[in-house]
């Protein structure tokens, strides 16, 4: 098993992200020399080796006309960040919105119960671990979630006791705030995302501050996730890889968790595997964990050289739900539940990102109207900022407010939102009438996210 040595641990939050930083610089580098005219594109087939390179740049999504289009378009943002500076046609993406992903990491929410019920401080880091690695199955969806709107939000409810809620704070730069809660955790965060396209792929950072408190003991537990890649992103299939360090962090009492995500080698040597263990406050391995992103996690009792301990057995932590076979979009039967009114709650916020015309377009295979719908929104956004602008105003969240915290991480600052409380009372208040309310009277809700809706 291939996994952190146990003085790696003592290296503190910027070596360890660093170490994870510099796996992009390790990947592989399979370039097509003059493929049709384009002399470096890099194309990565993770399943094959480098003399295939040329075979795999020709397939993916694009037609051919499209995609040399769009290759000579983008030349000229490499090296940037483009987060929110490039408008994207309709064919890469997904019907579902950046705040209803952040809602994914949801599905397997129970191991979250399971951390808040244990006795064991290590193992509430077993759990913790798996749940934050539970979501990368949805995560490799090569499809783009469409950017919200400014002022767009994200309800959920039915599913494990869960009161889910995401607000879009920031247009730019694009940052999102988040809230979950039910009687055994709370959790908090607030996204931000840094991005270096790099011609036929680009590096995803995370610059946000994940956080989750378990109820019954008050611990808060910190998440760093590692950065990822995306692979072939004109030339060839597009897929996602994440390789580097997720650190788990006990605020509360100094232990972490430190699992590292291969990078995919050749032939898809490596890929999906994760390997590390759960230290205690002393920087002492006390459980490893080994598994892969896709399929399973699991624990074992190791001893201070971090080798399994005599008589001890090899445990599953979590392990991935049944999914839809041959689904057009990769989707979960979670995602799939996260896009339907069956988890909305009563009396939908306008806000909402299922009543995106532009993603229910989508969502019903008419890409046309899709890319109509998106232009306008993008044309409503831009209205209302003049008009707010024109009067004076400043966009303020409903549901989150700006602190005066700002969170140091290795690609930058981070300001901080934090819940301010105000939808618990607003849900509290809509959820104690009597009005009917069913998913035809959602479903008539038109979309309005605008503070100044006159436009």
């Amino acid at each position: 098993m291939a996994s952190p040595k146990k003085n790696e641990a003592s290296k503190g939050f910027f070596a360890a992200m660093s170490s994870g930083f510099s796996m992009f610089g390790n990947a592989m580098h399979r370039s097509v020399n003059g493929l049709l005219g384009y002399e470096g594109v890099e194309v990565i087939n993770p399943e094959g080796g480098k003399e295939d390179a040329e075979e795999e740049a020709g397939k993916g999504r694009w037609k051919q006309e499209d995609r040399d289009s769009y290759w000579k378009m983008m030349q000229k943002y490499i090296g940037s960040d483009v987060t929110s500076m490039v408008t994207l046609p309709v064919i890469i993406f997904e019907p579902m919105t950046m705040l209803q992903k952040m809602a994914e990491l949801m599905e397997y929410s129970y191991l979250l119960d399971q951390a808040d019920e244990c006795e064991d401080p290590y193992m509430r880091l077993v759990y913790a671990t798996s749940w934050a690695i539970s979501v990368y199955y949805a995560y490799q969806r090569t499809w783009k979630p469409f950017n919200p709107i400014l002022g767009e939000t994200y309800e959920m409810t039915n599913h494990g006791g869960i009161t889910f809620l995401a607000e879009q704070v920031s247009h730019h730069p694009p940052m999102s705030a988040g809230h979950a809660e039910n009687e055994h955790f709370t959790y908090d965060v607030t996204s931000k995302l840094k991005t270096k396209f790099l011609g036929n792929s680009v590096d995803v950072y995370p610059v946000g501050r994940t956080r989750v408190t378990l109820k019954r003991d008050g611990v808060v537990l910190d998440l760093v996730p590692p950065p990822t890649k995306v692979n072939n992103l004109i030339f060839g299939r597009t897929w996602v890889d994440s390789p580097g360090e997720m650190i788990m962090t006990n605020l509360t009492t100094g232990d972490k968790a430190v699992l590292y995500f291969q990078p995919c080698g050749w032939f898809g040597a490596g890929r999906y595997e994760v390997d590390g263990y759960v230290y205690n406050a002393a920087e002492e391995p006390k459980i490893l964990m080994t598994g892969k992103w896709n399929e399973s996690m699991s624990y074992q009792p190791c001893d201070l050289e971090g080798e399994p301990l005599s008589g001890s057995e090899l445990n599953e932590a979590w392990r991935l739900a049944d999914v839809p076979k041959n689904d057009k979009f990769q989707y979960t039967h979670f995602a799939h539940k996260i896009n339907s009114f069956d988890t909305a709650p009563k009396k939908l916020l306008s806000s909402d990102s299922r009543l995106r015309p532009d993603r229910y377009a989508l969502e019903m295979g008419d890409m046309s109207k899709a890319g109509i719908e998106k232009s306008s929104l993008e044309e409503k956004q831009r209205a209302e900022k003049k008009e707010r602008e024109s009067k004076g105003h400043q966009f303020a969240p409903r549901w989150f407010d700006l602190t005066e915290e700002v969170s140091p991480t290795p690609w930058g600052d981070l300001e901080l939102y934090q819940y301010n409380h105000k939808y618990s009372e607003y849900r509290a208040k809509v959820d104690n009438t009597s009005d009917t309310w069913d998913e035809e009277a959602a479903k008539s809700i038109p979309f309005n996210p605008w503070q100044f809706g006159n436009v």
